[in-house]
């Protein structure tokens, strides 16, 4: 069974799955389609996708523009990364908010992030292997990004800024509200 922790935007989840451990390490199930469409999240995951960063990367704020939005569901294999997803639905009553979670090869909690959310991270850990999976598959066309930094988010990346590394890329994404964003929010 797995534990859902509802965040301060509906939708978006932590989720604790149920760890075995004993002398020889560690078993847990990282995902049984079943166990967790009972729980609510019912996303049809068709592509996984694993990254490999060092302290101070920061990767994000991304998300693929509709019809090819995703949701995605992350978590840490290895070192540990503060995640963050940020709601870009116009006219939603959380437009603009931010949900952030520590996420850890430790902890083995997951982050799920419904589509129409931005989504990033950072590395705390002196590296870390972040994997998710995706449901819909990535498509280079139609990407959308916010800057990481953006002031009227004020998101606290818990790393200092001058170790901050951020991709060329990343460094010319708009801030919110200047986005390319075609999302709507329905209740």
């Amino acid at each position: 069974m797995i534990q859902l922790i509802q965040t301060a935007i509906p939708g978006v989840l932590i989720i604790e799955p149920r760890v075995f451990r004993d002398a020889r390490g560690y078993f847990f199930e990282s995902y049984t389609r079943e166990k967790f469409k009972a729980a609510g999240i019912d996303a049809d995951f068709v592509q996984d996708n694993e990254s490999r960063s060092t302290y101070g990367v920061c990767r994000g704020l991304h998300y693929q523009l509709e019809p090819y939005a995703q949701a995605k569901l992350v978590r840490v294999i290895e070192g540990e990364v503060i995640d963050v997803a940020v709601d870009i639905r116009k006219g939603s009553p959380t437009y603009g908010k931010y949900v952030k979670v520590l996420l850890s090869s430790e902890n083995k909690r997951q982050f799920f992030i419904p589509r129409g959310f931005a989504h990033g991270f950072i590395v705390k850990s002196r590296e870390a292997i972040f994997a998710y999976k995706c449901d819909n598959e990535y498509a280079p066309g139609n990407e959308g990004g916010i800057i990481y930094n953006d002031p009227s988010l004020a998101i606290d990346w818990e790393v200092d800024h001058k170790d901050i590394l951020v991709s060329e890329k990343d460094m010319k994404l708009p801030g919110l509200g200047n986005e390319l964003n075609n999302f709507t929010y329905s209740s």
